[in-house]
């Protein structure tokens, strides 16, 4: 993005009451259902000291009503959501990263389907700002997890504008899209972590979105890496996934437990990878008719002909399933199906 500057937000008089406060916000569509903190004009000076950044700079552009997130109202959204001021950089690295195209924030913005960003932090700066990689990782508990995805749908709402019911599509939604964010337990990752499989430096911290559509919780006490591969591999194919029609970006959260059984049998990431993309191949009849034909003209040009007994892969090549390890003791690894018309994109944290 460029270095462009717009007009910083303006003051608006609000009730200093808090009960007030949040019915004023609820009337004006600002808010997620959840109480929010009053971004007072001490506030959002007290978070600017965390970025060298100038207030007014335009850090994206935010389909799909195309508002300008600049530095200020990132951070007006981040107080809202309860952030405490250190995680703003963190906040501005997720925004830069969902504006990139290959992302398809407009396609998520808009859709029907339960799409919502998930926020991965990788780094030094995961631990040392209390981001969880541990027990419930994804789920409650946590004020940096809660309040930096919080955050994030919070300038997709008002910075972007996607109000539920209006520019949000979305027939069902999903709890994710109140906050799903999460660091990766890189002490208990017996390869590379994210950010530096994708590039960057061990030392550096970055932020990875996912467009992610949900969850599935996958149980098993396999203690054997091909039996436990197969349960997985077979756990990924189902006849409504975006990821077959479209050819996605699947992701597999691998517990610890899960995580070190592959790594003692010899598995490197990329043969994972490539294990899991030949055995999650589907059937294309298990689809629904217009589905099955629907499929046939999306990813004709990728595959050729696609009859009934088609195996259809999950994504067009191994190297785009995403796998982290997060999470503690237990014998439970996730699923992460993707929206599948998006790819992940991965920034650096600069503080």
């Amino acid at each position: 993005m460029s270095k462009s500057l717009t007009q910083c937000a303006a003051l608006v008089e609000a009730p200093e009451d808090l009960d007030e406060f949040n019915r004023f916000v609820f009337e004006k569509s600002w808010g997620d259902g959840l109480p929010v903190i009053p971004p007072t004009h001490e506030r959002v000076e007290r978070m600017l000291r965390h970025t060298s950044r100038a207030a007014a700079e335009v850090v994206a552009i935010i389909a799909p009503g195309f508002g300008a997130a600049t530095v200020q109202r990132i951070a007006i959204n981040a107080i809202m959501a309860g952030c405490p001021p250190e995680l703003l950089p963190v906040l501005i690295a997720a925004v830069e990263a969902i504006a990139a195209p290959e992302f398809n924030l407009q396609g998520i913005q808009a859709t029907t389907n339960p799409a919502a960003p998930w926020v991965i932090v990788n780094g030094p700066i995961a631990s040392s700002l209390g981001f969880n990689c541990s027990f419930n990782c994804l789920g409650q508990g946590t004020i940096a997890n809660a309040t930096l995805g919080r955050a994030l749908r919070l300038v997709l709402q008002n910075v972007g504008g996607a109000l539920p019911g209006d520019m949000d599509r979305a027939t069902h939604g999903q709890p994710g899209k109140y906050s799903f964010c999460c660091a990766e337990n890189e002490q208990e990752n017996p390869w590379q972590p994210l950010h530096v499989e994708r590039g960057m430096q061990q030392g550096s911290s970055a932020v990875t979105v996912v467009g992610a559509a949900g969850t599935l919780s996958m149980n098993t006490h396999a203690k054997d890496s091909e039996d436990l591969l197969r349960a997985i591999a077979n756990s990924l194919g189902h006849p409504t996934s975006n990821d077959y029609w479209f050819g996605g970006e699947p992701w597999v959260v691998l517990s610890p437990e899960h995580a070190h059984i592959l790594s003692r049998d010899g598995w490197s990431k990329a043969e994972l990878k490539q294990r899991l993309w030949e055995a999650s191949k589907m059937c294309a009849g298990l689809m629904a008719q217009k589905d099955f034909v629907r499929t046939q003209r999306i990813r004709g040009a990728e595959l050729g002909t696609i009859n009934e007994d088609t195996l259809l892969p999950i994504s067009p090549s191994s190297d785009l399933i995403g796998i982290i390890v997060a999470g503690a003791a237990g014998t439970h690894s996730v699923y992460v199906p993707s929206f599948g018309i998006s790819r992940s994109v991965t920034r650096e944290i600069k503080v």
